[in-house]
């Protein structure tokens, strides 16, 4: 049965490095993917967010217009809220977002950051994805999943609660190389190996997760709430 799907994601590559694998397979699958960004992705690299260059904004912004396309998702929704200060602005700012998002598009599905992160604004957008999906009469998310972002999710050694700890496994054996080539279109996210980041690395949490559940290569999620 044909599904819709919403993908939040706070940065630019989130959706990849959290989805990329599971992304190509639904939307083969003929489910309507879509992708939310919550933020702009790039002021932080500045001591201000003044002395941040629009241009490269744009340019970022623009590739990942180019990757919802390569994925195969049926559209893309981007926002600017302040990059890595998701905790200077309301967090109903960010509830709003995605509430006005599940009404437009009455999604069955929703994958979102983990609480768990060592990034701030994933553990923003995890909240509010929590409070937007509140099961309330009306409310069409029936499955809400939390997704690991490499760099971020591991590197808080489970010091922050909830921790990571899947229960939901893709099999993402044959789109694995989609995965790794949308990161490549974020030439400049891509770090080099040994960094989680890495082409490399993506391939090997992708193959250790897989090992675990018998399978070549899969995506892990958490599972928090599904309502059958």
């Amino acid at each position: 049965m044909k599904r819709k799907i919403l993908v939040v994601a706070a940065h630019p590559d989130d959706e990849v490095l959290g989805c990329g694998g599971t992304i190509p397979r639904l939307a083969q699958e003929g489910h309507d993917i879509f992708i939310s960004i919550l933020g702009e992705g790039i002021t932080s690299r500045y001591d201000s967010t003044k002395e941040a260059d629009e241009k490269l904004m744009k340019e970022l912004h623009a590739k990942s217009q180019r990757v919802a396309e390569f994925l195969g998702a049926k559209d893309l929704f981007m926002y600017n809220q302040p990059d890595n200060r998701f905790d200077t602005i309301p967090v109903l700012d960010i509830v709003k977002i995605i509430e006005n998002l599940i009404y437009k598009l009455k999604p069955e599905v929703m994958y979102t950051q983990d609480g768990g992160d060592l990034n701030i604004d994933h553990a923003i957008s995890f909240r509010a994805s929590l409070t937007a999906t509140r099961p309330v009469k009306g409310c069409p998310v029936r499955e809400l999943y939390a997704y690991e972002v490499p760099s971020s999710s591991e590197w808080s050694f489970g010091q922050f609660e909830p921790a990571f700890k899947p229960t939901v496994f893709v099999d993402i054996r044959e789109t694995l190389d989609t995965k790794v080539k949308a990161l490549q279109l974020y030439e400049s996210e891509v770090r080099p190996f040994p960094h989680p980041r890495s082409p490399e690395a993506i391939r090997a949490i992708a193959e250790r997760w897989g090992s675990l559940v018998g399978c070549e290569a899969a995506e892990a999620f958490k599972l928090i709430r599904a309502v059958r």
